[in-house]
């Protein structure tokens, strides 16, 4: 099996240091590149095709976010940096792509979590956490032609599939709920990520929640 090739994206130092070290220090991962600014991550992302990029939201020249969205065409894997757990640029990150969100001051199991799970094709997404973006952050559900629209074309069993997932459930959590086997959900997220047209299991969160299948709790 080929190293987990990552491009660490932040303008401060000590933070790219920090996390160089920590991942060649794991098994089976390697820093492909470091980036100051935005504009030296589209720039090194394009040139070095990373596995899956570690990126600061606020840095110079060319924000984290503006970075995702020139990214976006390429299809990368990119988890947020953020120094801020609400910080009000994360969830139109992850509209645009991002496959996650990590705290800064994440332990450094939950950093390399995070890298493992964005190649693999799901989302380091902790549920609560998530339902506090979706509150201060989502657009309001769409009417119900427009939610019609985007989840007309999943079958009933497929519908409930997604609402798990919205809800931060694994696999084997979700094969548990539906009593089904865990092949069987397998295919039915792999069928979800098709006819949703999304890449991954953070894009189909915020789906679900702004198609209106999930509506967002009440802010607190």
């Amino acid at each position: 099996m080929t190293d987990i090739r990552v491009l660490i994206a932040d303008d401060e130092p000590r933070i790219r240091a920090a996390l160089r070290l920590l991942i060649e220090h794991e098994p089976g991962m390697i820093v492909a590149g470091e980036a100051r600014d935005g504009v030296e991550a589209v720039e090194q992302a394009r040139r070095l095709r990373p596995d899956t990029i570690l990126m600061d939201i606020q840095m110079p020249r060319m924000t984290g976010l503006d970075a995702t969205r020139a990214l976006a065409a390429d299809n990368p894997r990119i988890i947020v940096l953020t120094t801020f757990d609400l910080d009000e640029y994360v969830f139109e990150a992850l509209r645009l792509g991002a496959s996650g969100f990590l705290l800064k001051n994440s332990p450094p199991t939950d950093v390399l979590r995070a890298i493992r799970a964005a190649v693999s094709g799901d989302a380091l997404l902790a549920p609560e956490v998530t339902r506090r973006l979706i509150t201060r952050f989502a657009s309001p559900p769409p009417t119900p032609a427009a939610s019609g629209t985007l989840l007309g074309t999943l079958t009933a069993r497929e519908r409930e599939t997604l609402l798990l997932i919205a809800e931060g459930r694994s696999n084997a959590e979700i094969a548990e709920a539906l009593f089904l086997t865990a092949t069987t959900v397998r295919t039915y997220v792999s069928r979800i990520l098709t006819k949703l047209g999304a890449r991954d299991r953070a894009q189909l969160v915020v789906a679900a929640y702004e198609s209106g299948l999930v509506a967002p709790p009440r802010p607190e």
